[in-house]
Order: C-alpha cells, then sequence, then structure tokens
C-alpha cells in the first residue's frame, strides 16, 4: 500500500473567527473534524498517513493521535508558511516512490480518491457550473494539457479540487515562489505537464471545499446526507419530527418542540420546550437552546446557551456562547439579492441569498441584539443589549 500526505499547516485566515483557536482540518462538522472525516474515507486505502501541521498543530495531534482506523499517523512540522509546494516537500523524506497527497481542509470521499489512485501520476478534478476563482484544468483524452490559477478567461469547467496522486519526480525541479510569495503545489504540477506531459485526469462526483466560515453550512448539508438516523437520545412526548433526526446520547428534546430534519443533536444538549428547529441544522454537545427559540438551517458548537426566544437564521455560532433572549441573526435582504461578507478587510459575495453570522468563540450578546447579514463576530466579544451590529466586530488577538 502507498502513503498519504494530509496538508494540514496553514493559518486559515479566510474561515475566521472559527480559526482562531485551531486549525481548519480541526473544524467538526457533526460529530467528526474534517480531518477525521478524511482520514476514514482514506481508510483501507493507504497504510500510512504523514499530517504535515504548522498553525495549532497541538490540536490536531491530541484528537488524532499516532494511529486512526488501522492506519499509521506521522507528524512533520512545517515551521514556516512556504506554501503548499513546500509543505509536500517537508514530507518527501517519509514517502516512497507514490503517494498520494489531499488538503487537509476540503471534504473528500472514498469512491473519488479511488478514482484518482487508478493511475499515477493524476489529478482529481470536478466539473462546476463557475469555476471562477479555481484553478481551471484543461484535458484532452484524459490527460491534462494546462492548469491555469484563476484565470481572468474561463478556460474550462473543470476545478482543481486539491487531490493528487504523484510521485517523487514531480518534486526534483526548483521552482520559484509564486506571485503570493509561496511555493505552490501547482506550480510543481506545471512543470511535470511541461517536461513530460502525463499527468491524467480523474473526475470527482462529491467534494466540497472549506474555503470561508458559510462554507461550514455547506459541509453540515453534505455530511449530515452520509448520517442515518438514530435516536440515542430521548424525545419527549408532544415533540414532532419530521424528516431525519441524529440525537446522540444524554440529549432531550422537550415537549412542544418542532424539528425539521435533517437535524443532528450532539451529546448531552437540552433543546426546548417549544423550540423549532429547521434543517440542515447541527447542534453539538453540552448546548441548550431554550423554550422559544427558532433555529433554521444553522450551526452551534459546543457549550453554546440560547436560553430563550432567539431567532437563528442560515448561521454560524462558535463554542461556549451566550445569546440573549431576542436576539435576531437576520439572514435575508429584502430584493433577494446575494448577501456580502467582509474576509480579510476585503467584501466578497458569499454567493447565498440567505447568510446570518458567523459568531466566534466564547461571545456574549445582550437581550434584544440584532445582527445584520454577513457580519462576523470575532472571538471573546460582548455585545450589550438593544444594539444593532452592522458591521464586522474585529479581533485584537494575533496568531501566534
Amino acid at each position: 500500500m502507498i502513503k498519504a500526505v494530509i496538508l494540514s499547516a496553514g493559518w486559515g485566515t479566510r474561515l475566521r473567527p472559527l480559526t482562531l483557536g485551531r486549525p481548519k482540518p480541526a473544524i467538526r462538522l457533526l460529530g467528526e473534524t474534517l480531518i477525521e472525516h478524511n482520514l476514514r474515507e482514506l481508510s483501507g486505502l493507504v497504510e500510512e498517513v504523514i499530517i504535515v501541521v504548522g498553525y495549532k498543530d497541538g490540536v490536531i495531534r491530541e484528537k488524532i493521535g499516532d494511529s486512526f482506523s488501522g492506519m499509521k499517523i506521522r507528524y512533520v512540522r512545517q515551521e514556516e508558511q512556504l506554501g503548499t509546494g513546500h509543505a509536500a516537500r517537508v514530507a518527501l523524506p517519509f514517502l516512497g516512490e507514490r503517494f498520494l497527497i489531499l488538503n487537509g481542509d476540503d471534504l473528500y470521499l472514498r469512491e473519488d480518491i479511488k478514482r484518482c489512485l487508478k493511475k499515477n501520476p493524476s489529478i482529481l478534478a470536478k466539473e462546476v457550473k463557475d469555476p471562477s476563482g479555481y484553478g481551471q484544468i484543461s484535458a484532452e483524452n484524459g490527460v491534462v494539457r494546462e492548469i491555469v490559477e484563476k484565470p481572468e478567461k474561463e478556460v474550462s469547467n473543470l476545478i482543481n479540487v486539491g487531490c493528487y496522486y504523484l510521485n517523487k519526480s514531480f518534486f526534483e525541479k526548483d521552482i520559484g515562489k509564486s506571485s503570493r510569495g509561496e511555493y505552490e503545489i501547482i506550480d510543481f504540477l506545471k512543470y511535470y505537464i511541461k517536461e513530460r506531459n502525463t499527468l491524467y485526469l480523474a473526475r470527482a462526483e462529491n467534494w466540497l471545499p472549506i474555503t470561508y466560515p458559510w462554507s461550514i453550512l455547506e459541509g453540515a448539508r453534505e455530511v449530515l446526507g452520509m448520517y442515518k438516523a438514530r435516536r440515542k437520545g430521548k424525545v419527549e412526548k408532544g415533540v414532532f419530527v419530521e424528516g431525519k433526526l441524529i440525537i446522540e446520547e444524554g440529549s432531550v428534546i422537550k415537549k412542544g418542540s418542532v424539528i425539521e430534519g435533517p437535524v443532528y443533536i450532539g451529546k448531552n444538549t437540552i433543546i426546548g420546550p417549544n423550540t423549532y428547529i429547521k434543517g440542515p441544522s447541527s447542534i453539538h454537545d453540552n448546548c441548550f437552546v431554550g423554550a422559544g427559540t427558532e433555529v433554521q438551517e444553522s450551526v452551534i458548537f459546543s457549550g453554546t446557551r440560547i436560553p430563550h426566544y432567539a431567532f437563528i437564521g442560515h448561521s454560524v455560532i462558535g463554542e461556549n456562547c451566550l445569546v440573549g433572549a431576542g436576539v435576531v441573526l437576520i439572514d435575508f435582504l429584502f430584493g433577494g439579492d446575494a448577501i456580502w461578507a467582509k474576509v480579510k478587510g476585503k467584501k466578497i459575495s458569499t454567493g447565498r441569498k440567505k447568510m446570518g453570522s458567523v459568531i466566534g468563540n466564547r461571545v456574549k450578546i445582550g437581550p434584544n441584539v440584532s445582527v445584520m447579514p454577513g457580519v462576523m463576530i470575532a472571538d471573546g466579544s460582548t455585545i450589550y443589549p438593544h444594539t444593532l451590529v452592522r458591521e464586522n466586530l474585529e479581533e485584537n488577538t494575533k496568531y501566534e
């Protein structure tokens, strides 16, 4: 069997504020983190996984350990964030002649990975409606002819999804830094195509990038579709449930509540009474979503308390937050236009007509606060009662 490399060293700046305390691959989607999901998909296909770590690497080491689902796990630290190509080279001394490389912050499925492993060397690509903003691939008869990074004029609707089955000869050539000041895997691939013209194309059916905070909503939807319904917790009499419900041990849904699945409820979480949860929604461990609260298509991370009468629409709420009575996370603008959000100081479209807020960890929101669509609120923020929040609340914490 071959070995695999998972690139997990990045800062995750575009996913802030959710990545202030953890690297992107350690973000949870339902019962598992992103990296656990990908490791499970690799089980049986590879014998060992080298995880290239950097930012907050202790979180991944503690979560995964030295083995996972029969695979040996080895960690290699990328001391400087010098790009994906540099990260791959850091792992080379621990690899055989052929190896798999994939991003640690995207969701891959087993069957797609198997397609990539059929020929060496191969790149996994997916056909999408809108390829703008992605590396685009031109191919002929199953062989890649050109890879163009985010072209102004569309080259192809096949995009690079960051999964490669390569060999050591790809990294023999010394390349310069890209315009971003990094060594990119894609530049190694471009040189290989130019010199040898033998990079094969494999097509993915399922792949989901976790790029921006609202990607968490799409990721939760995708993973919910993979889970089967189960009820390990308690559903009281007088609760109406329609669609898929996954409820873990120690959790209770109290009378008068309405659940429209798919909905995931983690361990030791209390829902209700008289609470409405519309899926796809994920409410993680040790949460309390109390009387009269409405949650629509949102993700609420562990330890968060929403005691009563709040509206949470198409939003992501971090760990150990407190949301007061009468809080409204607005998720819709009159006119129905796509909602914009500010990421790394720039306003970009979410591509979503319904998008609420992204709340960091340990945030306290007082009663009767309204938050406009697309607003990001940083870790540890306090929002006082009767406030209308129109702009991002920036954090003061720097990355370590």
